[in-house]
């Protein structure tokens, strides 16, 4: 089911060209009207697919969390019946704006963006080549937010979201989120010279080691990817048994998402899905996103054997993601959110997400109250994670399982945490 949203013509409407005009960049005529519609049914969202993605591919900052891929396989995982709010605004029959969002109670009415706590980075899709598409997507959110706030979370700097929030005219709150570590696409050679010396040559060893034990990369493509993703997943378990795996991912629900998603992400070349291999058997594999400008690793496993004989996995990803960042002209290598010890001694940049809290004029006491709650978690986090930083106790989230005092920020997924 979709719905037409009405827009205010200001936030709409541009009446500086005539309606043959296009776009700068697009294909879109610029003087025409634009229109909104809300799509609450998962299935035409669904068929949504080749629209979705010809935007994405004209919103420069979008990420393979915000493709179609990604986002409706999650639903199909993760979504509840009747809460699907996808904002969607077009003009002259193509899409400039889309909002993929959901209901949800907090206890407030909130429209929170799909993707939940395995994605790293949420976003909305704007045409870069339209002006206007970020007043349209405002206005129509602003008409579909009637007696709910919106909660944007892990917004990265530089994204669409960032116009979304500028155009929005309302009450808005801007609030720091999790953290991010960011290397420069560069070849490992390269990032090693950000080691000390004694570092750098330590490392150096231990790459020749992974060299000497023969182990060879396979890339996967899209028809192998189903079974990939399950021989991963599986050395995913064994790699963390005993050693408090996170619940999550060892889930039916989540296997299934990341079986739908890799396979469409590798064959439009968003992912690569890597196999390392010793003697032909797989001992390793992982997941690498790649955007416009950025290489990220998403999710890896190995066999125990791999740790039993010293080998040092993460630098063996990292030497394979550095490399397909440089080759692929990405200037970013991202190492997601979080900042354990052991990708801080590549002495990353540290980038903090953005998360906008928005809402009309008349739910501003509820505004108030949500950011009053997001707030105040955090202060609570925080405390914890010092106490236990001093060796006091620890604790473990109910959405991650992870200990407070890890390091590792509460709510999200990366692939090179413990667990």
């Amino acid at each position: 089911m979709s719905t037409a949203v009405r827009t205010p013509a200001s936030a709409g409407t541009a009446t500086a060209a005539p309606a043959s005009a296009k776009a700068p960049g697009t294909g879109t005529p610029a003087g025409s009207a634009t229109a909104a519609r809300l799509v609450r049914d998962p299935e035409v969202f669904g068929e949504l697919a080749g629209q979705w993605d010809d935007l994405r591919r004209r919103s420069r900052s979008s990420t393979p969390f915000q493709s179609h891929a990604w986002l409706h396989s999650w639903w199909l995982s993760y979504g509840h019946p009747g809460r699907l709010r996808v904002v969607l605004v077009s003009r002259g029959g193509e899409l400039v704006g889309a909002a993929p969002m959901m209901l949800t109670y907090t206890p407030l009415p909130t429209l929170v963006a799909l993707g939940g706590d395995i994605t790293d980075f949420s976003d909305v899709l704007l045409d870069d080549g339209d002006p206007d598409a970020a007043p349209a997507l405002a206005g129509a959110l602003h008409r579909v937010a009637r007696g709910a706030v919106v909660d944007l979370r892990e917004v990265r700097p530089g994204a669409a979201a960032e116009r979304l929030y500028d155009a929005w005219a309302g009450p808005r709150r801007k609030l720091r989120d999790s953290v991010c570590l960011e290397l420069p696409g560069v070849p490992m050679e390269t990032l090693l010279e950000r080691l000390p010396a004694p570092s750098a040559k330590r490392t150096r060893q231990k790459l020749r080691k992974i060299d000497k034990t023969g182990v060879t990369e396979h890339l996967v493509g899209p028809a192998e990817a189903t079974a990939a993703v399950r021989t991963m997943l599986s050395l995913h378990e064994l790699q963390w048994e005993g050693r408090g795996v996170t619940p999550e991912h060892l889930l039916p629900r989540f296997r299934a998402h990341l079986q739908r998603t890799v396979r469409k992400l590798v064959a439009s070349g968003d992912a690569v899905l890597t196999e390392y291999r010793i003697g032909g058997e797989t001992v390793a594999s992982d997941i690498s996103l790649s955007s416009a400008d950025m290489v990220c690793g998403y999710l890896y496993g190995a066999h125990p054997r791999l740790r039993a004989a010293r080998l040092d996995i993460t630098t063996m990803l990292l030497r394979h993601d550095a490399a397909f960042a440089e080759s692929s002209g990405r200037g970013t290598l991202s190492l997601l959110r979080g900042t354990e010890p052991y990708k801080l001694r590549w002495q990353p940049v540290p980038v903090p997400n953005q998360r906008f809290v928005l809402a009309r004029r008349e739910m501003a006491p509820g505004l108030a109250l949500h950011t009053a709650r997001i707030l105040g978690r955090s202060a609570a986090a925080g405390l914890v994670r010092r106490y236990a930083a001093r060796g006091g106790w620890t604790w473990r989230t109910r959405t991650t399982g992870r200990r407070s005092g890890s390091g590792r920020t509460a709510g999200g997924e990366n692939r090179r945490t413990a667990g």
